[in-house]
């Protein structure tokens, strides 16, 4: 599947790269031909992680961790700024992008402190050391700034509650998210008196109902209610004054409290345009009229699923889909074989990345969420990314064929 899926995510890169010159796969002045090279550096990649013993994993995973912290600081230092993020270190003609190799990093570092017996998510200290290993990339990447990338790390939440994190994290985490887009949809004043009106209903309820449970838990409801409606009022405050005009404009046509299809809403357009014209069966291998027009913004990379949607039509995509679904159960299943507490904290971060990965760039490339700059793994154009997918995947392949064994 691994290697299906690259084979496919190169057939639309060459798609939407492909010149009127004659063709030459390793003509490196070329997208297809610089992203051959980069499936070709794979080879060492996967053999140098199948060489290593399945220990060095676990025993050098914190030291992993802190190398590709100290590779985003020097980016501050050294990184290069492409399109207003410096996100990436010159080499050469080329460039190599450390918050790629990160996630990798991270997964190994989480699955290594998570793993120890001495370890309990139930407690708030630990608790806190885990959300600090996600947080401490997270923070790095959104000050590049590439706020995109450094949402990726939300996914490791769904690996801690695996784990036993408690619920109430994640509840939170969404109570949030919900508040703040019906803030945004509604306004502010709406959205608190339509708590107020909640948490007046919900008292009344306890009274007539519940006594004892209200004399007990007022004070906690009370708090609770007061919480939200200071986030819900701070929630302009940080939209208005924290966010970039250019994301306060994808989030107003999202939401659509504005239209705009000429400029920060084209790209969105466009792809959405492009994806249907395929229709059911697709116009065929580089027959796509808008692709090989170059109608779509940045089609190599984040909107590379809109060359699917047109080549090969609805039947095309479910494929693509289907098989990205498969490849991800594929791993959760290893994941849940293994007898070490770290290859399957492990299996599961990685599953949970490419789920995060897939779900986001094809929700943002039909409409459905905000353009971010989340890549499709191993189809969208870039060595940094493919050789990170690889890196995590492979790295997870190598503990699955030690699982019948403990160390």
């Amino acid at each position: 599947m691994y290697f299906g899926l690259v084979f496919l995510g190169w057939l639309n890169i060459y798609s939407v790269t492909i010149t009127d010159e004659e063709l030459n796969l390793l003509n490196l002045t070329t997208g297809y031909g610089k992203q051959i090279l980069w499936i070709l550096l794979c080879f060492p990649i996967i053999v140098v992680v199948l060489m290593l013993d399945v220990k060095f994993y676990e025993k050098f995973g914190a030291i992993i961790y802190l190398v590709a912290l100290l590779s985003l600081i020097g980016l501050f230092l050294f990184g290069k700024n492409i399109n207003g993020a410096t996100s990436w270190y010159p080499i050469g003609t080329f460039t190599l992008q450390p918050s790629e190799f990160m996630k990798a990093a991270t997964a190994l570092a989480m699955a290594k402190l998570v793993s120890d017996k001495q370890f309990n998510l139930k407690s708030p200290k630990q608790q806190l050391q885990a959300i600090l290993i996600l947080f401490l990339p997270a923070i790095l990447i959104t000050l590049q700034p590439d706020p995109g990338s450094a949402l990726v790390y939300i996914s490791f939440f769904l690996v801690l509650y695996r784990e036993g994190l408690p619920m109430y994290y994640i509840s939170i985490g969404v109570i949030a998210v919900v508040l703040f887009v019906l803030t945004l949809a509604f306004g502010a004043n709406t959205v608190s008196m339509s708590l107020l009106l909640l948490f007046i209903t919900f008292i009344t309820f306890l009274s007539i109902k519940r006594q004892r449970l209200l004399k007990r838990g007022w004070p906690a409801m009370t708090f609770v209610y007061i919480l939200a409606t200071l986030y819900v009022l701070g929630c302009n405050l940080v939209y208005n004054n924290v966010f970039q005009q250019r994301h306060r404009d994808r989030f107003n046509i999202l939401l659509g409290l504005s239209e705009d299809t000429s400029n920060i809403g084209y790209n969105t357009n466009q792809a959405i345009k492009t994806i249907a014209s395929g229709g059911f069966g697709g116009r065929g291998f580089l027959q796509g009229e808008r692709t090989q027009g170059h109608f779509v913004p940045e089609q190599d990379t984040d909107y590379i699923f809109t060359t699917v949607g047109e080549e090969w039509g609805f039947i095309g995509t479910t494929f693509v889909i289907v098989l990205f679904i498969v490849f991800m159960l594929r791993i959760i299943t290893l994941a849940d074989r293994q007898k070490m507490r770290f290859s399957r904290i492990y299996g599961y971060s990685i599953a949970a990345i490419f789920f995060f990965h897939f779900a986001i760039n094809i929700g943002m490339v039909i409409g459905l969420l905000p353009t971010i700059g989340i890549p499709l793994p191993f189809f969208s154009y870039g060595g940094s990314g493919l050789w990170g997918f690889t890196l995590l995947l492979f790295i997870f392949i190598r503990l699955d064929a030690n699982r019948t064994y403990e160390w």
